[in-house]
């Protein structure tokens, strides 16, 4: 037993470095990222960083860099329509549009303009840069009971496919609002995730095992949330991110598997609903194809989450009560 804890507890402490690594490449996405920088925010040597970065990630650390650059400007081009392609390319860190046109064309099958002229509705998942499922496999806990199961909307979403909406059964308020940075602690998991109850069980199961000596379990001060890194829409499950996390003190210590990370502020649209575990598609779907359309907003590039207010094995009729964030902008 004290053999297995002491493996676990140095495989999380690699676990915490990769995931440094990560969020660095996500927050500096637009900068040139060498293998001397992104080994010393890990803290391993440079000589063994690739090796370690791929029996983590299922990625080489130049395929997940240039495969998270391809699918934000993928999103970009959609999004931003006013930005020029080139304009798109340099703000996802490619050195020129010649590297960028060569890529987007061997990720998509389609240039960039194509992509942006309505290639993508024929469905745009990537598929020449892809991974292994990553990790998220760990002791069952139970202390929390978060599901999630739907597949988050893009950009591009509302434009290609009509879902039953969640206001045919509840009227669904979305309500603009500036949200401040803040702090999460995080688990979390790479490759599949959708409709897998026990997955984000056992994610938020760790995380309030973690955090319940800590003291760091306050509520309803502390907030219980699910953070989307990739859109599905374009990501291959095996590479799909989600962070699974409660608010902390910015200065909170954390070690092992326990990320800590910002969340940037900025304005969001947000959507109450009280769903059954069924119905989070149907529920995304309302905000992505019912409102955003119509609302005089687009999606930002920051990530998407879902704010959880109760477990749901409490709820009289096992519902789930939530807030779907969403980044917007004006159009």
């Amino acid at each position: 037993m004290e053999k297995d804890n002491a493996e676990n507890s140095l495989r999380g402490q690699y676990v915490a470095r990769i995931n440094c690594a990560i969020d660095f490449i996500e927050t500096n996405i637009h900068r040139e990222l060498s293998l001397e920088t992104l080994a010393g925010v890990a803290g391993f040597s440079r000589f063994y960083f690739h090796r370690i970065f791929k029996a983590f990630v299922g990625e080489t650390l130049n395929q997940f860099i240039q495969r998270v650059r391809v699918e934000k400007a993928a999103v970009l081009l959609i999004s931003n329509p006013q930005k020029s392609i080139t304009e798109i390319a340099l703000d996802c860190g490619f050195s020129g549009s010649a590297t960028f046109a060569r890529t987007f064309k061997k990720a998509f099958g389609l240039s960039a303009s194509q992509w942006r002229s309505g290639g993508y509705r024929r469905g745009g998942k990537i598929s020449k840069i892809n991974s292994k499922a990553g990790q998220g496999h760990g002791k069952n806990g139970k202390e929390f009971a978060v599901s999630s199961s739907y597949h988050i909307g893009s950009a591009t979403t509302y434009q290609t496919r009509r879902m039953t909406s969640m206001a045919d059964k509840q009227p669904v308020k979305v309500e603009v609002k500036q949200i401040p940075e803040f702090h999460v602690a995080y688990v979390r998991h790479i490759g599949p995730y959708q409709g897998n109850v026990e997955l984000f069980e056992n994610l938020f199961g760790r995380l309030m095992k973690w955090a319940g000596p800590r003291e760091l379990l306050r509520f309803p001060e502390t907030k219980v949330l699910v953070i989307y890194h990739d859109n599905p829409d374009i990501t291959d499950e095996n590479s799909l991110r989600i962070s699974a996390c409660i608010t902390v003190p910015k200065d909170t210590p954390v070690s092992g598997e326990i990320g800590k990370m910002a969340v940037p502020g900025g304005r969001y649209a947000s959507a109450r609903f009280e769903i059954n575990t069924d119905e989070f598609q149907a529920a995304w779907d309302t905000v992505f194809s019912g409102w955003l359309p119509e609302s005089g907003y687009q999606p930002d590039d920051r990530p998407c989450f879902e704010l959880c207010h109760n477990d749901y094995k409490e709820h009289p009729e096992k519902k789930h009560i939530l807030d779907i964030c969403v980044p917007v902008k004006p159009l």
